[in-house]
């Protein structure tokens, strides 16, 4: 633990003078980017397909997006099956 906030220091240090960014503001938005990052790849599913469902498109759409939208994340997981996609959303 001690390292990680040795290195956080060291990126909210490298944010304030890289970018106008408050001391305070850069640690949010490292919060914020390590956050986002640590969602599981159920939880990242099950939160897409919430927000793709509330923008109107149905399912087959959803699950081809998610599906593609995978393979751009910062550790992608094994491909998954549109199958194991659902079984992620609905049990």
């Amino acid at each position: 633990m001690l390292q990680d906030q040795r290195v956080h220091e060291e990126l909210v240090d490298h944010l304030t003078r890289s970018t106008s960014l408050q001391r305070g503001e850069a640690l949010r938005v490292i919060q914020d980017v390590l956050a986002y990052f640590d969602e599981t790849t159920e939880q990242y599913v099950r939160r897409r397909h919430r927000e793709l469902q509330g923008q109107g498109l149905v399912n087959t759409a959803i699950f081809e997006r998610i599906a593609a939208d995978l393979k751009y994340r910062a550790v992608a997981p094994p491909e998954l099956t549109l199958r194991q996609l659902r079984r992620i959303v609905y049990g």
